[in-house]
């Protein structure tokens, strides 16, 4: 047998040096998680869901493995059809061997020896012990939500909401004492998506429900979402979040606002210049609230979504036909928090990219606006198709290069899967890594109390400072 020098997932997985080692060990390890943007279900941690079975935990809406399972062939009833639990998990452990460096290849052995101990690597092979184990083990009610949450040891969630939500899952919670913390995130990406003009008129009422307020000019629009802003805030709302093309702007904006909503409730079409202008004013008032309310303000960029049209019409939109954009970010980014500025109504705020070549784009407009608060505009971790090994390394080098590491508020979830949590931890050992060699080649002191308190800064305090957690 060919001897390797390190095992498979061993104790200094991603950890290069002795240095890495101790930084992890020591500072990384140990540190709660924030999760401060994911997409977990509110209803489930409220009620402490019990999963019956591994696929309902691990299969259930993850379409980063649906993506896999079709392109290695999978017919679709065994990602998104009604075959039973088992074979949809034996199709997807005849996949996993051919993810071989995909970070699912990594992901799927740490969530299975973190949560369940099993060192095991899964292939057809090995489905059935597999899944027969983690499945008797999620009957237990240590393997509820809430016991897999404090099993990975995180402290607070905030999850991903829509303005007209009731948040009656949070305030479920909230009365528990459960030791878990769950706050809500504003996201009206439906407040502005006027492309369709009847499904937008359809949600603005909902809307004018939800904030008991008759919508009919531009100015109720505003006050309906201010409502919601009000009641999101008073349980513990700390930020907003927006899934965009790119930012919005358009000078004449301001002044054609009021006038385009009301084409809108007509039931008229806007073009695409008018809804460039209807979005721009929009999530200018928006950013104004969320000033004044002191949250921090989020922006995803640049995914090109539903690209597969009759799968999208068969399936819905998040089913894993969504893929990186070139859409041009710099000038309208620029301009629109320089608006915002202007007033000195820029509140703190966080930019992902999607698309690695705007990397230096994204890390060097962080510098433009960063004034008066430590960290205020930040550079968000690798998202989405970037959450890898080298879209992760690639991030922090460039924010290395360009900004300060030492003041990034670190990883986040971005996940529907109460599975994902070691994707924390595979941040973490990278981190730790990039660090780790840097001392080892003498291009960083051997300061390890310094450095250490940088690794938990990234890793935790940044993040509770920065969010009030």
């Amino acid at each position: 047998m060919i001897k390797t020098s390190r095992p498979f997932l061993g104790d200094d997985f991603l950890l290069e040096t002795d240095a890495a080692v101790h930084l992890y060990e020591q500072f990384a390890a140990p540190a709660a998680i924030l999760d401060y943007h994911c997409h977990l279900s509110p209803k489930d941690i409220a009620e402490n869901r019990k999963f019956q079975n591994l696929t309902e935990i691990w299969l259930e809406g993850d379409h980063y493995k649906w993506r896999a399972m079709r392109t290695n062939g999978a017919a679709e009833q065994y990602c998104t059809g009604n075959v039973p639990p088992y074979e949809k998990f034996l199709e997807w452990a005849k996949t996993v061997p051919y993810t071989m460096r995909n970070p699912l290849y990594h992901w799927t052995h740490l969530e299975l020896k973190n949560y369940f101990g099993i060192r095991k690597v899964l292939d057809e092979t090995t489905a059935k012990e597999i899944y027969d184990e983690c499945s008797s083990a999620l009957q237990q009610d240590e393997y509820s939500v809430q016991s897999l949450l404090h099993r990975m040891n995180v402290e607070v969630v905030c999850t991903t909401d829509d303005p007209i939500d009731a948040l009656n899952y949070h305030q479920q919670l909230s009365k528990q004492k459960s030791g878990i913390r769950m706050f809500p995130t504003f996201r009206p990406d439906k407040a502005f998506a006027v492309e369709d003009s009847r499904a937008y008129n359809e949600y603005v009422d909902k809307l004018g429900t939800a904030a008991n307020v008759s919508i009919q000019t531009f100015e109720d629009l505003i006050a309906a979402l201010k409502n919601r802003i009000d009641f999101f805030d008073s349980l513990g709302c700390r930020a907003s979040d927006h899934g965009l093309e790119f930012m919005y702007f358009d000078e004449d904006a301001h002044s054609n606002g009021a006038a385009l909503f009301k084409k809108i409730r007509t039931g008229s079409k806007l073009n695409l210049n008018e809804r460039v202008q209807f979005k721009c004013m929009v999530l200018t008032e928006l950013c104004k609230l969320y000033h004044s309310k002191g949250w921090v303000q989020q922006f995803h960029l640049g995914a090109l979504r539903g690209n597969n049209s009759r799968l999208l019409r068969e399936l819905g939109p998040d089913t894993g036909f969504d893929s990186i954009g070139d859409y041009p970010q710099a000038q309208n980014m620029s301009r629109f928090f320089n608006g915002l500025d202007d007033t000195d109504q820029l509140t703190k705020t966080i930019i992902y990219n999607i698309n690695p070549a705007d990397n230096e784009v994204f890390a060097t407009m962080l510098g433009n606006f960063s004034v008066g608060t430590p960290g205020k505009m930040q550079w968000g971790s690798g998202w989405w198709f970037l959450d890898q090994k080298d879209g992760m390394e690639r991030q922090m080098n460039t924010l290395s290069n360009m900004g300060l590491l030492s003041r990034f508020v670190g990883m986040v979830t971005d996940s529907r899967s109460f599975m994902s949590y070691p994707r924390h931890e595979y941040f973490r050992r990278i981190l730790c890594n990039l660090l780790g060699r840097d001392i080892e080649h003498g291009e960083l002191p051997d300061d390890f109390a310094r450095i250490g308190k940088l690794v938990q800064d990234v890793c935790y305090t940044n993040a509770k400072q920065y969010f009030k957690l």
